[in-house]
């Protein structure tokens, strides 16, 4: 009887995994096909089999060869590291916090990206001349001066976020309504900037603030996937205090897991996280929140498995949405923001109303 019991636990541990497994094998081809898509679609028409030798610079029209690794090529790879970075965090974020609804977004930290933005070409100039491109006819006259502010402002959020949480000892709900306090205190600071600047650095904020993944080149890119990838190594080391959370705080602390330090140091480099990828292509909104909540449904709350579904789903979304945004008016390029706002904001109405006796 006992050996036929476990050998049904044992079975259906197999078919667990299994299912796990094809979940994850399912989120990598829709990546995979997405990143496909992306690389197909454009005004460039070429065959896809031309353009996948064209990564490797191997096509036989040494235009193919350019327009794939120096225009598409860092585009689907800004999306599928900001995409995944986001996921990563936005899930960490939700079980640290033990909170549905919280994200880079909700915590203020791209708000005060905004902020740092409008700053940046407001007050340091740092704003839009015309040119010659193809790629809207504008370009920043100093990108690493906003890249920086951005950067430095968003941290400075998550920092004083964190600081509140330390000196008054408040709970993980407090620090998330918090974020929503400095969120609101930020917009209106990049209000009141805007509302001061002149009709160019006007168009300036509007523009980054729309959000846009070709603004990235290869170092840039390079930048992201260190700090995208050293974090998800990092969130995936702490699979296991992630699910003794969802046991609650005095079961965690039980088994050993030191709650407080877990929450300070995964909120820090989350927000690290989503600082690096906002900095660089502007406000995405809600990809922190819709990728955890899609991968949860289609893979349960075992974060072994939840953190690279949320990673592979925030990727998908980003390249999907960036796919829409290039191929809806084409050939006007839609801002990716706004897209992502379309697709988060829906699934953020149905979390407040059908999710809050939970938060």
């Amino acid at each position: 009887m006992a050996a036929a019991l476990k050998d049904q636990a044992l079975e259906a541990y197999r078919l667990h995994v299994l299912r796990h497994a094809a979940a994850l094998a399912f989120l990598g081809a829709v990546v995979v096909l997405a990143c496909m898509a992306a690389l197909w679609s454009g005004s460039y028409a070429t065959p896809l089999s031309e353009l996948l030798r064209g990564i490797f610079g191997a096509a036989e029209d040494p235009a193919v060869n350019t327009v794939v690794r120096s225009l598409r090529l860092p585009r689907i790879c800004t999306a599928l590291l900001g995409g995944a970075g986001l996921g990563a965090a936005g899930c960490v974020l939700q079980s640290v916090l033990r909170n549905p609804l919280a994200s880079a977004s909700t915590l203020g930290i791209s708000q005060g990206a905004g902020f740092g933005a409008a700053f940046a070409i407001i007050v340091l100039g740092a704003g839009i001349q015309s040119s010659g491109s193809a790629a809207g006819g504008l370009t920043f006259t100093s990108p690493v001066t906003i890249s920086l502010c951005a950067f430095l402002c968003s941290m400075a959020v998550s920092l004083l976020i964190l600081a509140l949480s330390r000196l008054r000892s408040v709970s993980a709900e407090a620090m998330v309504l918090s974020g929503v306090a400095l969120s609101s205190l930020f917009s209106g600071a990049s209000t009141l900037l805007q509302y001061f600047a002149d009709e160019v650095q006007l168009a300036s904020v509007v523009f980054w603030t729309f959000g846009d993944l070709g603004r990235t080149t290869w170092h840039e890119v390079r930048i992201m996937a260190i700090v995208v990838l050293a974090a998800f190594i990092y969130f995936f080391l702490c699979r296991w205090d992630y699910n003794a959370l969802e046991g609650g705080e005095q079961t965690a602390m039980s088994l050993g897991v030191r709650v407080d330090r877990l929450r300070l140091v995964n909120v820090l480099l989350c927000s690290l996280t989503a600082s690096v990828v906002v900095s660089y292509v502007g406000v995405i909104n809600f990809i922190g929140l819709v990728a955890p909540h899609l991968a949860r449904r289609l893979v349960g709350g075992n974060y072994c498995v939840l953190l690279p579904a949320s990673a592979l789903t925030g990727a998908a979304l980003l390249v999907l949405g960036d796919l829409a945004a290039r191929q809806i008016l084409s050939p006007v390029v839609l801002p990716i923001g706004a897209i992502t706002s379309f697709l988060g904001a829906p699934l953020f109405l149905y979390l407040l109303f059908k999710g809050g006796k939970r938060l």
